[in-house]
């Protein structure tokens, strides 16, 4: 395995966990831009939030996320955007095949 593909917060997989192993795939719809986050639905969107280069991207219906408030507040973190700055979001959909 390359370094690259390597994630410092896992063990590596091993043969053993193969069969135990879930994999899905999400795939991100078009986002869209939104002017408020009372357009925000946890549960069916997600979000992302942009500043110049800076963006920081959360997927919909995540455990412990149970507002847009909190949804919206965990992606500027991402991006490194502090609230008090003028930002602009997009909501998108997600298909997830398991």
């Amino acid at each position: 395995i390359s370094a690259g593909l390597e994630d410092p917060r896992f063990n590596p997989v091993t043969k053993k966990d193969l069969n135990k192993i879930q994999y899905s795939v999400d795939v991100l719809k078009e986002a869209e831009p939104i002017e408020s986050i009372s357009e925000l639905d946890i549960k069916k969107y997600g979000v992302i939030v942009k500043n110049g280069r800076r963006s920081g991207l959360l997927l919909p219906n995540l455990e412990g996320i149970d507002t847009p408030e909190e949804q919206v507040s965990i992606a500027l973190k991402k991006a490194g955007i502090d609230p008090d700055e003028n930002y602009n979001m997009e909501r998108f959909e997600v298909v997830r095949h398991i």
